[in-house]
This record gives C-alpha cells, sequence and structure tokens, in this order.
C-alpha cells in the first residue's frame, strides 16, 4: 500500500503537445502507484499542473490558476504539484510567488515525483535535476487520452539555441531515445488500435538513433511499416535542418501524412539572423518549394512571432509577403516576449506594445483570408477523416481532421470516433471544414 491508494488526482495541462504527452506520462505513473484519475478538480485530492514557459503568456495564466487553486486547497486540504519547463526555470521561486504548492518538478524527474508522493510527502520540496542522457527506465506508462491518435517522443530538447527560445534552459540539450524503444511503443499502439501516432520533440528532424546512428527519415521508414497505424505525423521540425532525405522518405512513406509543421518565425532574413534561426527567406522558400514537389497536395503550418527586438516595418511587412506567397493552411502567431536566459532578453524589447498588437492583428486577419480561400478549396470534394468525438453543444455534431490536419465538422448518428470516415465536404469557414457522412 502506498500514499497514493486511491487518491483522485487531476492533471491540468499548459502548452505544447510535449506537455500533454508529459501529462499522460504522469498520470500514468500515478496510476501504477494507485492514485486514480478524477474526472474533476473538486473531486480530486492531489493536482499536478503541468507548465510552459515558451511564452510569458502562458506563465500568466499559470501563476493565475495556481492562484485559483488556493481556495481548492483550503476547501480540499490536498497538494499542489508544478511540473513543467516553468519549474525547471523557476525551481524555489515558485514558492515564494504561490506559498500553497508542496513540490515543483522539472521534466527529468517525473519517476522521482511519482516514487516521493507515493512514499508520502513530508515537505515542499524541489526536483530539478538534469539526466544527459535518454534513460528509458523513466518512461512510464501513458494514460492515453484518445484509444485512436497517441503521442509518442523521439527526442527531447534542442541544440539549436534560437536567441528568443528558452527550450535549451527548459528542457535541456537534445537527447535521442533508442530506435528500437520507439518502434516497440508504437508497434504496441498499433496493436491496441491506436490509428494515428505523432512522433514528437522539439527537434525530430535533427534525431538520430544513439545506437545505430539511424536518421529520421530512416526513423520515419521503420515507423511507415508498423502494422495496424495508418496515419503517422510528427513535430516540430526546424528548417535549417529539414533536408531532401527526410523530404523524399515523406514522399515515399504511404502512411506519413501529407501534413507539416515547420515554424518560420519571419518573414525578413536580417530578423532571422538576429534570431539564430540558421537559414534565410530563400532558404526557407526553397525547403517548401522541395516539399510541394515531391507531395503537391501537402498541407503547411507554421509558427509567426511579431515584434522581436528591432523589427521594422520594413521587416514586418516581409512577413506578410511571405504568408501571400506560401500560403500556410493555418499558423500560430504570437507577439514577441522576452525568455529568461535567452540571448534576447539581453537586447532592448524597443518595439512598443501597440504596434505589437497591430502587426499581430494584421498578421491574423491576412491569414483568415488565406485559410478561407484555402478550405473553400475543399468544398465538393470527399476526404477522409479520422473521427474525435461529438460535440458537447450538441451530440449530433461530430469532429474530426483531414490528413491536412484540419478541423471537420460533420453530423452523426454516433459510434464515429476513433474510427476512419468519409465526409463530403459542402461549406467552410476560415477555421473548419463542415460536410455530410458518406460512410
Amino acid at each position: 500500500m502506498t500514499a497514493l491508494a486511491g487518491v483522485p488526482f487531476f492533471v491540468r495541462t499548459f502548452g505544447c503537445q510535449m506537455n500533454e504527452l508529459d501529462s499522460e506520462r504522469i498520470a500514468g505513473m500515478l496510476a501504477e502507484a494507485g492514485a486514480r484519475k478524477a474526472g474533476t478538480l473538486e473531486e480530486s485530492r492531489l493536482v499536478i499542473v503541468n507548465t510552459c514557459a515558451v511564452r510569458q503568456k502562458s506563465e500568466e495564466k499559470l501563476y493565475s490558476y495556481l492562484g485559483r487553486l488556493r481556495g481548492w486547497k483550503r476547501r480540499r486540504g490536498g497538494l499542489i504539484v508544478v511540473a513543467g519547463c516553468v519549474s525547471q526555470l523557476e525551481r524555489e521561486r515558485i514558492f515564494e510567488r504561490c506559498p500553497d504548492i508542496d513540490l515543483v518538478a522539472g521534466p527529468d524527474n517525473y519517476d522521482r515525483l511519482a516514487r516521493l508522493l507515493a512514499e508520502g510527502l513530508t515537505a515542499r520540496t524541489v526536483l530539478a535535476g538534469r539526466v544527459r542522457e535518454w534513460r528509458e527506465d523513466t518512461r512510464g506508462t501513458a494514460f492515453r487520452e484518445s484509444p485512436a491518435s497517441a503521442f509518442v517522443t523521439i527526442m527531447e530538447g534542442c541544440d539549436n539555441f534560437c536567441s528568443y527560445c528558452v527550450v535549451p534552459f527548459a528542457r535541456g540539450r537534445a537527447k535521442y531515445r533508442p530506435l528500437g524503444a520507439i518502434l516497440e511503443e508504437a508497434g504496441r499502439l498499433g496493436e491496441a488500435g491506436t490509428r494515428e501516432v505523432q512522433l514528437l520533440g522539439q527537434n525530430v528532424n535533427t534525431y538520430r538513433d544513439p545506437e545505430t546512428g539511424a536518421s529520421f527519415a530512416a526513423l520515419l521508414e521503420r515507423v511507415d511499416a508498423i502494422p495496424g497505424i495508418e496515419w503517422i505525423r510528427f513535430l516540430t521540425s526546424h528548417p535549417r535542418d529539414l533536408g531532401p532525405e527526410t523530404v523524399a522518405a515523406m514522399a515515399a512513406a504511404r502512411r506519413v501524412c501529407r501534413q507539416i509543421h515547420l515554424p518560420l518565425q519571419a518573414g525578413a532574413t536580417a530578423v532571422l539572423a538576429r534570431m539564430n534561426r540558421g537559414y534565410t527567406r530563400q532558404d526557407y522558400l526553397d525547403r517548401v518549394s522541395q516539399l510541394r514537389d515531391r507531395m503537391p497536395e501537402i498541407a503547411l503550418s507554421t509558427d509567426i512571432i511579431v515584434g522581436y527586438p528591432g523589427e521594422t516595418e520594413a521587416e514586418f511587412a516581409e512577413t506578410l509577403t511571405a504568408l501571400e506567397t506560401i500560403g500556410f493552411a493555418s499558423i500560430f502567431s504570437f507577439k514577441y516576449s522576452p525568455r529568461p536566459r535567452t540571448a534576447a532578453a539581453r537586447l532592448a524589447d524597443d518595439v512598443p506594445a501597440e504596434v505589437k498588437r497591430r502587426r499581430l492583428l494584421e498578421v491574423q486577419t491576412l491569414q483568415e483570408g488565406i485559410q478561407t480561400r484555402y478550405h473553400r478549396g475543399f468544398i465538393g470534394r470527399t476526404i477522409r477523416v479520422l473521427g474525435a468525438g461529438p460535440s458537447r453543444k450538441d451530440p449530433r455534431v461530430h469532429s474530426g481532421r483531414s490528413e491536412g490536419n484540419l478541423v471537420v465538422n460533420f453530423e452523426a448518428a454516433g459510434g464515429v470516433s476513433g474510427r476512419f470516415v468519409r465526409v463530403e465536404i459542402t461549406s467552410a469557414g476560415p477555421y473548419s471544414l463542415r460536410g455530410i457522412l458518406t460512410e
């Protein structure tokens, strides 16, 4: 019997897919130790808050949420654990801002977190040690949120040190999971009925099997051969490291989705140089051409930062023309905010807040029109969709994702979650498609 036996726990996740998978792992470790997952915060006695430090707004949301947990702790008398990237960066300082917290754990310490909670936490604790090499025995059994789609980590950390990015400080330097372990996990998922796997890492293009040196392209070829899995996605890709070998492997694979997330960040070569991105505007356009030459139907998504230190109006205009030229299927756009320990944090944050807001609105307005035109091109076509689940507002309306990762809404009587269906697209807006179920 452990201190976690029967304890209801609740996990709140901020951030990216990597954080979502970490939350699933933490939940799996807690369940193995005897705890049970609660349906709501109020039902729980243990709260795990998994954090993101990539942008200032994410931290602001985190601390606002932690403030709201104060009342929960007084009512329930439970424990509050803060995990993830902010924990790694802030460590003891989190206790100063939020004295109700009981434990802080960085990304390399989730196995220690589960063990310590199982043994019984007696005092405020910080777990922020680093593990330089991959440790497969720390991964745990993930508590999968979806039976049809699953994240599979292939690497963690990053060696690029883009000037604005906190990832190398929060997640550490790049380390790679052995190919055999990746294939074993993916094989188990295929046998269990998982239809889609998403290979995760901060920069998947640099993957090298630590045992054989096999490349990311070789990994794609091996996962493509696993029975049961029908769609393979991966993120994130760094444009500098997206080479012809990977593009060729994508084009040759039967199950790799014709979709890629390729962060541009800015459209001006001068800004990219200040960001230490390692490619020019033309380099990026050449990568897009290589992808579309081999896979004309590929859907591209990207990240855009506006208001980076020193960004002029002329440089910002190059971002707008890049969006028009490339025609992304979707984008994630943000105002620049300084992050601790990064090189850019030493620069003057000299683009006024109102200018950042205006530029962000310009980017989003332009992209809305681009997406609307792109989506309307699907009207009248019948496409394959992986069903995700019914709407909370109207259970007759289901949603799913296309191979290009577009949201598709359609009416169904039920039973389509986790299944591939075919949907005839009848209308389209800037953010989703609408259609009729045909089979």
